[in-house]
């Protein structure tokens, strides 16, 4: 299967809180690929 999405060890840190920190993985074509948090809302981070 041909790769969509490879995120490998992304950090992102607001003022002294780590919200990402080494969360590493692979999404091939044709995989549906979801993200949730402890209150099962979605997670984005831009920045």
């Amino acid at each position: 299967m041909n790769v969509a999405i490879a995120i490998d060890g992304p950090r992102k840190v607001y003022g002294s809180t780590v919200a990402v920190d080494d969360v590493s993985f692979v999404v091939h074509r044709g995989e549906i690929f979801g993200m949730v948090g402890p209150n099962w809302a979605g997670k984005t981070t831009c920045g």
